[in-house]
């Protein structure tokens, strides 16, 4: 009797069957497991099959729990996906290895001088606010390459293009839009699509998903 699929064996799947249909290699894309409100025994799992790209949407949150599981799995990538308040941008840098939230012209000045303080260069993704909703973060796209200016003359590796769609609107649409302004921008990484819509955001040019709710099942109450 076979063993029934894991979560994360699922979702790798998905991600396979995804890029044939858009004709691409699955090592094109990069599985972020979403661990946000999630414990370390939660975490332990996934780390056991071999995943080793999480995401937390909480400095102060990443910091409680993911050192110890870094010493244990040293080859862990932690991506920060949540908004990030200039106050913690050196938290943030010391702890996180790619930020997927840079949004703003005083965030640039924070994790620059951050970086230089640390010696340490963190990519970051420009998190582009394709849906015009305020509350979600996001660099207005009219005020785009004027960031894009801006951090890369802060020396901040800019990795692409970071995006959340409007809930209960079909995404396919900002996904595409946001695959174009990465073309028309130079810029290789496209961090977009979550547990709902990660297989069309593949189709479309993701090179990050952040999945979470379908590897983790429903999210907890953070502590």
């Amino acid at each position: 009797m076979e063993k029934a699929e894991t979560p994360l064996q699922k979702v790798q799947a998905n991600i396979v069957k995804a890029c044939k249909i858009a004709h691409r290699e699955p090592s094109e894309v990069t599985l972020i497991a979403v661990s946000k409100t999630h414990p370390a025994e939660a975490i332990e799992p996934l780390l056991r099959e071999g995943q080793r790209h999480f995401g937390e949407n909480r400095v102060q949150e990443a910091q409680g729990k993911w050192p110890a599981l870094r010493e244990a799995h040293p080859s862990v990538q932690l991506h920060l996906i949540g908004q990030l308040q200039s106050n913690k941008a050196e938290d943030a840098v010391a702890l996180f290895d790619v930020i997927h939230s840079l949004d703003r012209p005083s965030l640039v000045k924070a994790l620059a001088k951050a970086m230089d303080k640390l010696g340490k260069r963190v990519p970051c993704f420009v998190q582009v606010d394709v849906g015009e909703e305020d509350q979600k973060g996001g660099c207005p796209v009219a005020e785009l390459p004027a960031l894009l200016e801006q951090a890369q003359g802060a020396d901040i590796p800019v990795a692409g293009l970071m995006c959340i769609p409007p809930f209960d609107i079909e995404p396919a649409p900002f996904f595409a839009f946001l695959d174009k302004l990465a073309r028309d921008h130079g810029l290789d990484g496209r961090s977009m699509g979550m547990s709902g819509d990660y297989e069309t955001a593949i189709r479309l040019g993701a090179t990050h998903v952040r999945v979470g709710t379908a590897l983790f099942g429903e999210r907890g109450k953070p502590a």
